[in-house]
């Protein structure tokens, strides 16, 4: 228990000392507002175009590992039917 409530803290402060950093980088930026609203803008665009590419990567490499998978079974399934089927014809 004491263990958790020193992550809790741990984090509230990571947190709270990133939403500060953050408040002070906008009121000393160097740009203005609309200018720095439109970097913001354009960095986040840019983010969620990496990580749309990024999970489109991953859904490939998945569905890929799932249809191997999906082989694999269905071989597995013919070679035990055989088994019954040859263990069948000897009984």
């Amino acid at each position: 228990m004491e263990s958790s409530n020193h992550t809790f803290s741990l984090i509230g402060g990571l947190l709270i000392g990133a939403l500060a950093g953050a408040a002070l980088g906008v009121l000393f930026a160097p740009h203005k507002g609309s200018k720095t609203r439109s970097n913001l803008v354009d960095g986040a665009q840019e983010i969620a175009h990496d990580l749309k590419r990024k999970m489109k990567k991953e859904v490939k490499v998945i569905r890929r590992k799932a249809k191997d998978l999906e082989n694999s079974a269905k071989e597995k399934f013919e070679e035990m039917k055989e088994n019954v089927t040859h263990k069948a014809e000897t009984v």
